[in-house]
């Protein structure tokens, strides 16, 4: 598994297209929600060679409610990545991406 490489792996459609895909998939649990519960959760896994993820876990979490949503989620992610390559070939490549829950303010 590699943790530097030529070409970093990639969401197809790009950054902007896996933030609308984490918005839309994600689901705010509810007792967090009331109780005022917010954070950034880093997860990391691994994007093989095909474009799917493995190893998804968490290497920072908030709680264990937005901890599994996240996870949840990012598994949702998987079979929409472009791999990483090295030296012109495709390489397994861990990732690790921040996931942040944010109340709006009223």
């Amino acid at each position: 598994v590699f943790t530097v490489v030529d070409n970093q792996p990639e969401y197809i459609g790009g950054q902007a297209a896996m933030i609308e895909f984490l918005t839309q998939n994600i689901v705010y649990p509810k007792a967090e929600r009331e109780k005022g519960i917010q954070g950034t959760v880093y997860v990391t896994f691994i994007v093989e060679t095909n474009g799917n993820l493995s190893n998804v876990k968490v290497i920072r979490g908030v709680n264990k409610a937005l901890d599994t949503e996240a996870v949840r989620v990012v598994n949702l992610m998987s079979k929409r990545w472009k791999a990483g390559t090295f030296k012109g070939k495709p390489v397994r490549v861990q990732f690790n991406l921040p996931i942040k829950y944010a109340l709006e303010e009223k």
